[in-house]
């Protein structure tokens, strides 16, 4: 056989015997987008009642779709503009489905299942399927995700319709149609008109589109659309600045020190994702911003007012599950290649140890004492020391609004400060008497239940505060206290009084 006749048998030989490196699996592109979705929707209905409680924003949230959309809009002229929009839906869901928990909570669930697809195609398309089903998985099981997936609250909504705009840029980039600009700019202002700051994403996405050197008839058109977002949402932002006392809660030093591990754990996740851009955008660059810049706008804005609250930034989640997602993929990746006992034995151990210590958080954020207060608990309170005829009081008026959920809680006592009702004086806290009137009211009884503050509060900070308060010191002693997630029912019994019995 002559040279030229062996050559192909010896080559066919050799890659016979070369080794071919293997590939894992690719997760099939409908359980990429479906698994998420499917695991939050799980997530979200356990426990979605806890227990039958409420905290204070959903019981304003309860309260206010019950009111129908002219008194809704009357009231946000006054107070809680900035989520006007969103007791609107409510209120039409209310009409639909009936008001209960379920009705309530429902819809931030099915936003979040919304919002865990959008971050599984976001991964798909930047890094590929597996980096997609393990971003959107990641996602669903974030702390932070799993507590605002149960909650009558508008950051829910939000966080969906920022993952879903973010879909939409990397779509107007892909294929620059001017509809696609159109879908991207009105799906963001639909979140900012649920939320103010879900603006700050728009800061997040210029910034991607600047670290990808996006062409500038790109960059053109997102001006345009994100021009149009803030001109949308300017006449929300003038009218509700005169607000402000809304916020009046959020105080305490601004703690920038508090966002460096943020930073640093972006920069680094941006660092150790070793994946290759599938398009014109690199994941960690549209990741790291998500997750770093609404955050430090925030923060910085709140050098000038306190103003930063995490769930105002939910939407922060999106960056950081991407980032998860794809560092999961990669390391995927490489123990596929090797496939070795020692390195699947930390593998799965590893795994084991992160999904054990997620349990005791999902659990406990699905029990009443996970919100900062737990006005069934008030409410049950008021129910149960307080006495026909019996005096109650506000101690600030703001607590008020807790307990208009359930009537039944102080049917059976009289609100001695409320001179106009919520409801009807367009309000959330109603209308009180004066200070003077206040004060003479209360010593016409014997027995009055204060719900107030936890110990260590703010002092009353108004006239008519002060006079409640007063007015318990000089003439009332208190009997006993009951404490209760972020409230006390305290009662209080006339001094010198023949017997405890109620007053009239």
């Amino acid at each position: 056989m002559s040279l030229d006749e062996r050559a192909p048998v010896v080559l066919e030989r050799a890659a016979r015997r070369a080794p071919v490196p293997r590939r894992s699996p690719r997760p099939d592109r409908a359980l990429v987008l479906l698994a998420p979705p499917a695991l939050a929707l799980v997530l979200g209905l356990w426990g979605i009642r806890r227990q039958n409680s409420m905290w204070g924003d959903e019981t304003v949230t309860y309260q206010l779709a019950r009111r129908d959309l002219a008194q809704i809009w009357r009231t946000a002229e006054h107070v809680d503009l900035v989520h006007a929009v969103y007791y609107s839906v409510m209120h039409g869901l209310f009409g639909l489905f009936g008001e209960g928990l379920l009705t309530l909570r429902l819809p931030s669930v099915l936003a979040m299942c919304a919002a865990a697809s959008g971050v599984a195609l976001l991964g798909l398309r930047l890094a590929g399927p597996r980096a997609g089903l393990s971003a959107g998985l990641v996602f669903t099981l974030l702390p932070q995700v799993q507590k605002y997936a149960q909650e009558g609250r508008s950051y829910a909504l939000v966080c969906a319709l920022v993952s879903w705009a973010t879909v939409a840029l990397l779509a107007g980039l892909a294929h620059r149609d001017r509809w696609r600009w159109v879908v991207y700019g009105a799906t963001m202002l639909t979140a900012c008109l649920l939320h103010e700051f879900a603006v700050l994403a728009l800061a997040a996405h210029g910034a991607t589109l600047l670290l990808a050197r996006v062409p500038r008839p790109v960059l053109r058109a997102w001006s345009v659309s994100a021009a149009a977002v803030v001109t949308g949402l300017l006449p929300l932002v003038l009218l509700s600045a005169g607000q402000s006392q809304q916020v009046a809660w959020i105080n305490g030093p601004v703690r920038i020190l508090d966002f460096l591990p943020l930073a640093a754990a972006g920069v680094v996740g941006a660092k150790v994702v070793p994946l290759r851009a599938r398009g014109p955008v690199r994941l960690a660059a549209l990741a790291v911003p998500l997750v770093v810049l609404p955050c430090l706008l925030l923060l910085l804005a709140s050098l000038v007012k306190p103003l930063f609250v995490g769930r105002y930034v939910l939407y922060g989640n999106i960056g950081t599950a991407l980032l998860l997602g794809a560092c999961l993929s990669h390391l995927h990746r490489r123990w596929w290649s090797s496939r070795s006992p020692r390195t699947t034995a930390v593998a799965v151990l590893a795994a084991l140890a992160v999904l054990a210590a997620l349990v005791p958080a999902s659990l406990a954020l699905r029990t009443p004492e996970s919100r900062s207060n737990d006005v069934t608990a008030v409410g049950a309170a008021i129910r149960h020391e307080g006495r026909p005829g019996d005096g109650l009081l506000y101690l600030p008026a703001q607590r008020r609004s807790w307990i208009g959920a359930d009537p039944a809680d102080t049917r059976a006592v009289t609100d001695l400060a409320l001179k106009r009702d919520p409801a009807v004086s367009n309000t959330l806290s109603g209308v009180e008497f004066s200070a003077r009137d206040v004060a003479a009211r209360m010593l016409r009884y014997d027995r009055i239940v204060v719900v107030r503050d936890p110990a260590g509060a703010r002092p009353p900070a108004t006239a008519r505060e002060r006079a409640k308060a007063r007015t318990l010191r000089l003439h009332f002693h208190v009997r006993r206290s009951t404490l209760v997630d972020g409230a006390r029912v305290t009662v209080f019994v006339r001094d010198g009084a023949p017997s405890v019995k109620p007053g009239s």
